[in-house]
């Protein structure tokens, strides 16, 4: 991938260290939850032999992230440089707020703590979506609900509407969008109104010539299991894929972001 070795000669000319990644996610009491974004920064480092990288989170889990880029930047006399990526997959507060004052208030004159935008929206984001979908069993005339946490910045949502957007092109049947918090329509709410378009929708024939019943099958546009997962998986759906969990797509993404972020640093932007 090129964006991967993108910044390296710039890097490399500036006689500096590569900044240090803070991939910093939302935290979750979840064991499994916490284990699969753990997997998501291994797969970083797989992927960038060298790169230090540093977990932090915005809530539930220690440490957190103002801490984290504080001891970053303040390493080696002063001179330490972080690159925060967060680990969530729209904007929203916690990018805008949270993770952007973390950045802002312990940057210093010389610029060297950066966030880059969140993982989403972007068209990998949407292939693993329909991987996620494929491994589910989805058909044709399904009803797919798209199930994000939700935020109450509408940024958020314009994010995650992006993403649907991409999902309809792969989808032949409708695709819509619900969320845990904070924006509606609530998961269970979109759930009962893609139920209640199905029912007045025709039945497809399937190849022996009995009507299938389309079912309602929610997409969770989620990192990992965790406290809004559950809800999904209470929100009356046939069928809930697995969350996006770690990927090949998704250390891609991050690495690209943190690319673009530590070129702005080594370029002395």
């Amino acid at each position: 991938m090129t964006t991967q070795t993108s910044t390296r000669p710039a890097l490399e000319r500036s006689g500096a260290a590569a900044p240090v990644l803070v991939g910093c996610s939302h935290g979750t009491n979840d064991p499994i939850g916490r284990q699969v974004v753990r997997s998501i920064l291994d797969d970083v480092r797989a992927a960038r032999p060298g790169l230090e990288v540093r977990e932090a989170f915005v809530d539930v889990q220690q440490p957190e992230v103002a801490d984290v880029v504080t001891s970053v930047v303040t390493a080696d006399g002063g001179s330490g440089r972080a690159v925060v990526v967060p680990l969530l997959l729209s904007g929203g507060y916690h990018v805008e707020v949270d993770i952007a004052e973390a950045v802002v208030d312990r940057n210093g004159p010389s610029g060297r703590a950066v966030a880059t935008p969140a993982l989403g929206p972007d068209h990998r984001l949407v292939d693993l979506l329909a991987h996620r979908l494929t491994e589910a069993g989805v058909r044709p005339h399904d009803a797919v609900v798209v199930a994000a946490a939700g935020s109450s910045r509408s940024g958020a949502a314009r994010d995650v509407e992006r993403v649907a957007a991409g999902l309809r092109e792969w989808h032949p049947g409708p695709v819509t969008v619900g969320y845990g918090a904070k924006a509606r329509p609530s998961v269970p709410d979109a759930v009962a109104a893609a139920r209640a378009a199905l029912a007045h929708a025709p039945r497809p024939n399937q190849r022996d010539g009995h009507a299938a019943a389309p079912r309602v099958v929610v997409a969770a546009y989620l990192l990992a299991p965790g406290y809004f997962y559950d809800r999904v998986l209470e929100a009356g759906a046939d069928v809930v894929t697995a969350p996006l969990g770690a990927d090949p797509r998704l250390t891609s993404i991050v690495l690209d972001r943190y690319d673009a972020a530590a070129a702005t640093i080594a370029a002395g932007k």
